[in-house]
């Protein structure tokens, strides 16, 4: 016989939830939220997990949502385990990923007094949530009915802003009071917003009219539907179209790495290349060159597409549209002219000519880093999923062409917290089969990604391990340092690798220490398995930053 908790703020949640179609709940262990536990897992409509580390269950909850594309909901117990979900939360706010927070909480009443693990959880979050909502105990005036419509009101603005969303459960004890029935729910009337859009006449005038027309994608999960509207729209050369790894668009005349093109500019260059209309969709941008290059070409008009965030990234921004950017194409393609622009023809020569200084060099190159990502990007089965980490990876990643594969990266704060414990979670859900490749440093931080039972067989990880957090050798700046300043408490060199934590959590282990290796291992790598496989390259005895600015040397040359 199932037992459900006899909570009436929990059943209320449970009840609502089942209603919007929310299914997945990661809970990690602890007392105070027992009665979510509990409840929870009796209720078929939901699908339960245990996640241990509060902040890789986050985590792993937020890989769970970009994979499904719908909410999901995270449970832990009250006091610190609370602030470890932060981390996932900043990312969840600035990526828009739709995470709600359910927080125990000892009752309001016990808050410094120093009562065991209760600290002031109530909007702990507020600064990063689009809600910060908290439910009265059931032993209050009217608590039924409040209950019930601030959890309604939470869950909807979680699917409105597809963002993160807080409720904080004061809850008085007993807590495993349980019971064997369940009372009868009132069915809820959902109230979620739709925008409507219609163009200004403004827009399509000046659109008409600019002769530079640039769009600009940045992080976005692949839309089919955009892709079609942008192919539209360089199919006669009318725009320039910059997109990124993670941008998930492919189509063969839009411009896909933009860190071959984009260097080493002189004012002229600025000029030559600059838009007057620019356009951009989509979140946080990787390229730091295309940044450096719009900020300095201050184009003379800048729309910014989305239903949430209007950043003015480029210190330009004329136009805040907020509405989904394929609805505002869809009404954009019905009105402009369709004609051609030379300022395609003036990008298409330049990619050109970087293109074929790309391919010289790949010729050349030795086993590194730089090596390791070319044979990755055409080795890698088309059917999987790849995730990057940040630092290094992800910037790695837009020099190469990994044909339609869909591509992710926690780009909402760029931090390398969390990039396996996302990736875990996105393959927990996925159908198709999910590949991280990560840095030593973001992989070492993150090993409670791997500490949890539902990661499936066919998930791959590749570690490339360079000895350091070597972005740190990339990027300009540090090298000022004092060399030992440097290798130890910037770039942290170690001499660890993953062997042991691999077999640990049950994946096998293979190590690569040179070229002949890696090329003949990497297509077995890819094959099926009774265990998801860790395939870590030891690139130590390289200097891989070294070879990356060898590259941007070699890319300037006329």
């Amino acid at each position: 016989m199932k037992k459900y908790s006899s909570k009436r703020s929990i059943q209320i949640l449970a009840n609502l939830l089942q209603q919007y179609g929310i299914s997945d709940v990661v809970i990690s262990p602890g007392s105070r939220n027992a009665p979510l536990a509990i409840h929870f897992s009796e209720i078929d409509h939901f699908n339960c997990f245990s996640i241990v580390d509060e902040r890789s269950a986050a985590f792993v909850a937020l890989g769970m949502a970009k994979s499904e594309k719908k909410p999901v909901a995270i449970t832990c117990t009250s006091g610190s385990a609370t602030v470890n979900y932060y981390p996932a939360v900043t990312e969840a706010f600035y990526q828009n990923v739709p995470l709600l927070i359910l927080t125990a909480d000892r009752p309001t009443d016990y808050v410094d007094i120093f009562d065991g693990q209760t600290i002031r959880q109530n909007a702990i979050f507020h600064q990063h949530s689009y809600g910060d909502f908290q439910l009265l105990e059931d032993s209050k005036e009217n608590a039924e009915d409040f209950n019930f419509e601030t959890i309604k009101k939470a869950i909807e603005l979680c699917f409105e802003k597809q963002g993160p969303v807080h409720i904080n459960i004061p809850l008085e004890e007993p807590l495993y009071d349980l019971v064997s029935e369940l009372p009868t729910f009132p069915t809820v009337e959902k109230t979620i917003k739709k925008r409507e859009y219609e163009i200004p006449s403004n827009l399509v005038a000046d659109w008409n009219t600019s002769q530079r027309i640039m769009i600009l994608v940045g992080t976005k999960d692949h839309s089919p539907e955009l892709e079609n509207q942008l192919s539209q729209l360089v199919k006669n050369h009318s725009v320039v179209v910059l997109s990124e790894a993670n941008s998930n668009l492919y189509h063969e005349k839009f411009f896909r790495f933009i860190d071959r093109y984009i260097f080493n500019f002189t004012d002229e260059d600025y000029k030559k290349y600059a838009p007057d209309l620019l356009i951009t969709v989509g979140q946080n941008v990787v390229s730091k060159k295309v940044k450096q290059f719009l900020r300095k070409a201050r184009p003379k008009q800048h729309w910014h597409l989305d239903e949430v965030w209007q950043p003015d990234t480029y210190f330009s921004l004329t136009e805040k549209i907020e509405v989904k950017p394929e609805l505002f194409f869809s009404k954009l393609l019905k009105f402009i002219n369709l004609e051609p622009r030379p300022y395609f023809n003036l990008w298409d020569v330049l990619r050109d000519k970087k293109d074929a200084k790309h391919e010289k060099f790949l010729n050349m190159v030795e086993f590194s880093d730089f090596y390791f990502f070319n044979k990755a990007s055409q080795t890698i089965p088309e059917n999987y999923n790849i995730h990057f980490s940040n630092s290094s990876a992800i910037r790695y990643a837009q020099l190469f062409d990994f044909g339609k594969r869909k591509m992710y990266c926690n780009r909402g704060t760029s931090g390398i917290d969390g990039s396996t414990s996302a990736a875990m979670g996105f393959a927990i859900k996925s159908p198709n089969p999910t590949l991280l490749i990560t840095g030593d440093l973001s992989f070492f931080y993150d090993i409670n990604g791997l500490w949890n039972q539902y990661i499936p067989p066919f998930v791959r990880i590749i570690i490339f391990n360079n000895g350091e957090g070597n972005i740190f050798k990339i990027i300009p700046g540090p090298g000022n340092a004092n060399p030992n300043t440097l290798d130890e408490f910037i770039a942290t060199k170690h001499h660890k690798n993953a062997e042991h934590l691999a077999k640990h959590f049950g994946f096998s282990y293979t190590k690569v220490e040179d070229d002949r290796t890696l090329d003949r291992v990497l297509d077995n790598f890819f094959k099926p398995d009774n265990q998801p496989k860790v395939l870590e390259i030891n690139t130590h005895g390289t200097n891989s930053a070294d070879v990356l600015k060898g590259y941007f040397e070699f890319m300037k040359e006329s």
